[in-house]
């Protein structure tokens, strides 16, 4: 918000307006530094500081490399996702850098998108709670944060001119919720538009989803950003609600001539060059701060916490881990020695320390013998790496095997094609286990890999994801036992590719990219139709064993609830415990999921301790978007409150009757015989004018059906009534009807 004490841009000419919508180049905002306001810093950072040196696109001084988003968003846990946040801040203001570019939380709708390692989840909630606590962490310090990319940015292939074609139900439902969280409980100091288009309309140019949606209805007092070269007509950008074109295109004069032209409202232009502003004056009392220094080594740890919490572990067969003190251990693949700890592209950053697998075994006092069993490059398998692996593993007692993807498979910039591990990495695998059958295998990979084929060959299985700069320290710390596993998984494993809802439609052709899954997104299309899948959603072990007891379900409102509930360590381990609750939709007018995830708690309990915890759910939580009202609807009825620790792990299930928010859409003459019948007001109306042989109907029943899927005035047009008349009178009483019942005013749709 602007203050007299603040520059007003209206109170500058036309042309400084202008430049203040562009930045000054490609990594500073355009100020007015003859006024107090100077050109402040913005780089890339969605795990951590990206602070570009020179012209060189990848070269950037020193930070933090935090676990990229894919595995931060496996911890569950916004608070820690907040001290990662916090990190980040105190980095950016060493570096003099006002707003850090993310945190990235468009939807995994697809394995295969190339970006996916920088998102969180296939679920709206926890993408939007753990993005949310990252958000509060930065802006904590006095730094910016950037939400990105908005929105419906879900593929590589064709990303800046592709249009995601989705119906509004489904925005509403699944691409656009995890914004709105953020946006309203994080508040973020900029948000980025994407570079593909919204049903045909770039995002840049978008005034639905930047004025409308954002500003309008979220209430989001922000700037909006471009993401880089995403501006394609800076007045039409201007007029939607972009305030802030990155790079500058050298077009100002464009801006210029279109307000002296009456294209573009010069309100307008005040006020988004006023966002600009507004932001610079808020980062001035960071980046005053000369001199600061952030402690390395404790940003380190921090790391190293968020690594550890990062990992799922999704097999331990017969307790093989934690390893054993004194075992004989054979190390096998690249990634313990050349680990892959973060993505390709934008995001790409210089980390201050990295460490490795095989160096933490050794600081850890464990023997290991290290073979590399494998070469990260497309090159055929050399049967002597083979030769070296088997021969290790056949002399240990335990084998720990690095499998994953190299980082040429998956980047900004290209998806993916398959979901497989290299095949000379799997021959490895099935070569080892053939000699060892105590095999555990730990995975690198920045998107979801099939695990079916081969998981009978591992007795344990780590799903690392991609660590960050202190990955080989937290890997070994789960493996020795120095930290318990408590991640779970933010997307589902499928047994196949194939199963994917999205296979038919992604990455899409001719410049569309059809949602044709719709709302079925993730665990919400394979819970609901009984698909099997290699893990699901929410899944993850422990070391530790828990009970989840006395779950309790009481309404708080007509359509709200408190979900009461006790978590126990029933082993003698340390652990955390993630509760996870889920909504499953009373008998419904709409298609919709068999549940959904509404809210969740990470609990860390010590051995034998029990916690009570409350998780509260709004109205919100039972609605789904109505298309016919243009809201937000709940209906009446018994909703199905359920608790567990994976989509599929359920403990609990209890119903609870919610009265519903009384919305309803009007029947008109173009409503259906059936929705009439069916309607407490039209239904009885519709018994005295048309009914008990007023109009004469159909006796045979295949015709009734038909007549009931058909809009009334046609179905009495049809029958040899006079359907005008009869309508017209139907319409009147109804009307009298809704007023009488004061319902007036409680509709939504057209009539």
């Amino acid at each position: 918000m602007t203050t007299d004490k603040h520059l007003q841009a209206k109170d500058l000419d036309i042309e400084k307006e202008a430049s203040l919508t562009s930045g000054s180049d490609a990594w500073h905002l355009q100020g007015v530094p003859d006024q107090g306001y100077p050109e402040y810093m913005i780089t890339d950072g969605p795990y951590g500081l990206r602070k570009a040196t020179g012209s060189d696109v990848y070269g950037s001084v020193p930070a933090t490399c935090f676990p990229p988003t894919a595995g931060l968003a496996s911890s569950w846990n916004p608070d820690l996702t907040y001290q990662v946040g916090q990190a980040m801040g105190e980095e950016c203001i060493q570096e003099e850098v006002a707003v850090i570019l993310g945190p990235g939380i468009n939807i995994k709708r697809s394995p295969l998108g190339g970006r996916n390692f920088e998102y969180y989840s296939e679920d709206p909630v926890l993408a939007g709670h753990q993005a949310a606590g990252l958000v509060d962490g930065v802006q904590s310090k006095g730094v910016g944060t950037s939400l990105k990319h908005f929105a419906a940015n879900n593929q590589e292939t064709d990303r800046l001119r592709v249009s995601s074609d989705i119906d509004e139900r489904t925005l509403r439902e699944i691409y656009l919720p995890a914004f709105e969280y953020v946006v309203k409980h994080a508040k973020p100091w900029t948000i980025m538009c994407a570079y593909n288009k919204l049903n045909g309309v770039y995002g840049s140019e978008n005034r639905w989803l930047l004025t409308d949606v954002l500003r309008g209805e979220w209430g989001y007092q922000g700037l909006v950003m471009s993401d880089w070269g995403a501006v394609h007509d800076r007045a039409a950008a201007l007029r939607a609600g972009l305030n802030l074109e990155m790079p500058p295109s050298a077009s100002d004069h464009e801006v210029v001539e279109a307000v002296r032209a009456g294209n573009l409202d010069k309100d307008q232009l005040d006020r988004m060059a006023q966002g600009v502003l507004d932001l610079i004056e808020k980062a001035k009392p960071a980046m005053s701060q000369k001199g600061y220094q952030y402690d390395v080594e404790a940003h380190d740890q921090v790391a190293r916490q968020a690594a550890q919490e990062s990992i799922v572990m999704l097999k331990n067969e017969d307790g093989v881990l934690p390893l054993a003190p004194g075992e004989k251990v054979a190390l096998i693949g690249e990634f313990a020695r050349t680990p892959r700890y973060q993505g390709g592209g934008s995001s790409h950053i210089t980390p201050t320390k990295v460490t490795t697998a095989l160096d933490s075994f050794k600081e850890a006092g464990m023997d290991v013998d290290f073979v590399p069993g494998f070469t990260l490059d497309e090159a055929p398998q050399d049967q002597s790496l083979t030769d070296q692996a088997v021969k290790a593993a056949a002399d240990a007692d335990k084998v720990v095997l690095f499998l994953g993807l190299p980082e040429d498979a998956e980047s900004e910039g290209f998806d993916r094609t398959d979901i497989d591990l290299p095949t000379k990495q799997l021959d490895l695998l099935r070569a080892v286990s053939q000699v060892n059958d105590q095999v555990v295998v730990v995975l690198s990979n920045g998107s979801v890999v099939s695990v079916v084929d081969w998981l009978p060959q591992a007795k344990a299985v780590l799903e690392s994801w991609l660590l960050g700069q202190a990955g080989g320290q937290a890997v070994v710390d789960i493996l020795t036992g120095g930290a318990n596993p408590s991640g779970r998984l933010p997307e589902t494993i499928p047994v196949r590719l194939e199963d994917n809802p999205s296979i038919t439609s992604f990455p899409g052709e001719e410049g569309h990219s059809r949602y044709g899954e719709g709302i079925y997104v993730g665990y919400r299309y394979y819970d609901t139709f009984n698909k099997p899948v290699a893990f699901p959603f929410g899944f993850g072990l422990s070391y530790s064993t828990f009970e989840i007891s006395d779950v309790r379900v009481e309404k708080t409102g007509p359509n709200a609830v408190r979900v009461d509930l006790t978590v126990t360590n029933t082993s003698g381990i340390d652990g955390a415990e993630t509760v996870q609750v889920y909504v499953a939709p009373c008998a419904s007018k709409v298609g919709r999921p068999s549940h959904e995830l509404k809210s969740f708690a990470k609990v860390f309990l010590k051995a034998g301790e029990s916690q009570e915890i409350s998780l509260d759910l709004d109205e919100r939580d039972f609605a789904y978007w109505s298309t016919a009202m243009n809201e937000w609807h709940v209906e009446a009825g018994t909703y199905g409150i359920e608790v567990g620790t994976s989509s599929r792990d359920l403990v609990s299930k209890l119903d609870v009757d919610l009265d519903g928010d009384g919305l309803f859409v009007r029947l008109n003459s173009n409503s259906t015989m059936e929705e009439w019948r069916e309607d407490q007001v039209g239904g009885p109306i519709m018994k005295s004018h048309v009914e008990g042989g007023k109009v004469p109907l159909p006796n045979d029943p295949n015709t009734a059906k038909l007549f009931d899927s058909m809009p009334l005035a046609s179905v009495i047009t049809l029958s040899g009534g006079d359907g005008n008349s009869v309508v017209a009178d139907m319409i009147t009483d109804y009307q009298k009807a809704i007023e009488q019942q004061g319902l007036t005013g409680a509709s939504r749709g057209s009539e």
